[in-house]
């Protein structure tokens, strides 16, 4: 009532301030009745305008909400993380995801995703399609080691300040596990595009989880573990803290965000293909402040 009693104040005050001319001139004759009809048909358009606006705004929220949910379901329906990095994912089930990431991507409620506090935290690799980077480094260890010996068991992602960094945890013979992480540098070019620099790579030092070795490799590995004591304190330090490659100018990568909200992040490369993150951690404290900038 508030609403429309307010718009009605509105349309009167709107047409009383009008000038329209006075009746005296031979192409002006206006009446009475005609000026109430227009004042009413004001007010009632106002009143549409108000009352339909909100009801628009959560059908369409609605709407994004549902496209998530069937957007997870279909990772879910396609076997998830593993079934995508071992080939097990079917075309049908591929060309599904890509159709429900299209209808997401449409909704996009961050209008800058490159610079929204959205962006920065710990992000899950869901999905990657052909020529990503992180389905090729999947398909090198999938397609050299047999499951049993090696397994791509997570692929997630850290962004702050910038600068982001690629992990890839691995597992062998379902008992060593190791992490390959890949420093990168993010520049904003723009609302929806970044330019990404890898700058280091760190082989990360394995680490054995003694309860499941098998009892047939539990003697090679005290003499590798034996061995690795024995080497000069400096290598032996250099190993414990991870073998670090420098990639300084090696690779980059332009991409563009094509949706972001709080729990989803899809990024698309400059072929169009599509990678879908999801969050791992909690939001940022301040989500009024941006941390990166781009210059027009």
């Amino acid at each position: 009532m508030v609403s429309s009693v307010s718009a009605s104040h509105l349309c009167i005050s709107t047409i009383t301030n009008c000038s329209i001319p006075s009746s005296s001139s031979s192409s002006w004759k206006v009446s009475t009745t005609s000026r109430i009809t227009w004042q009413k048909r004001g007010c009632c358009r106002a009143m549409v305008q108000l009352q339909t606006g909100a009801p628009a705004a959560y059908a369409k929220e609605m709407e994004r909400l549902s496209a998530k949910e069937s957007l997870l379901l279909a990772f879910k329906d396609a076997g998830g993380f593993e079934g995508l990095v071992s080939g097990k994912t079917t075309e049908y089930q591929r060309i599904d995801v890509n159709e429900r990431i299209t209808g997401l991507e449409r909704l996009n409620p961050t209008p800058r995703p490159t610079t929204s506090p959205f962006l920065e935290g710990r992000w899950n690799f869901e999905w990657f399609g052909p020529g990503s980077p992180g389905l090729l480094a999947a398909r090198v260890i999938f397609e050299n080691f047999p499951s049993s010996l090696a397994n791509l068991s997570k692929l997630d992602v850290f962004i702050k300040d910038g600068n982001a960094k690629i992990t890839a945890n691995t597992t062998f013979l379902n008992s060593i596990e190791s992490s390959i992480i890949l420093s990168t540098k993010l520049s904003v070019e723009g609302p929806l595009r970044l330019k990404e620099e890898y700058v280091e790579g760190i082989l990360v030092s394995p680490t054995v989880l003694e309860d499941r070795v098998p009892d047939q490799l539990k003697g090679a590995l005290g003499q590798a573990v034996n061995a690795l004591q024995q080497l000069p304190a400096p290598l032996r330090d250099a190993i414990a803290n991870g073998l670090k490659v420098p990639l300084t100018g090696s690779f980059q990568r332009l991409f563009m965000i094509s949706y972001l909200d709080e729990e989803i992040l899809i990024i698309r490369n400059t072929s169009g293909i599509p990678e879908v993150l999801t969050r791992l951690d909690s939001l940022p404290s301040s989500p009024g402040e941006t941390s990166l900038e781009y210059e027009s």
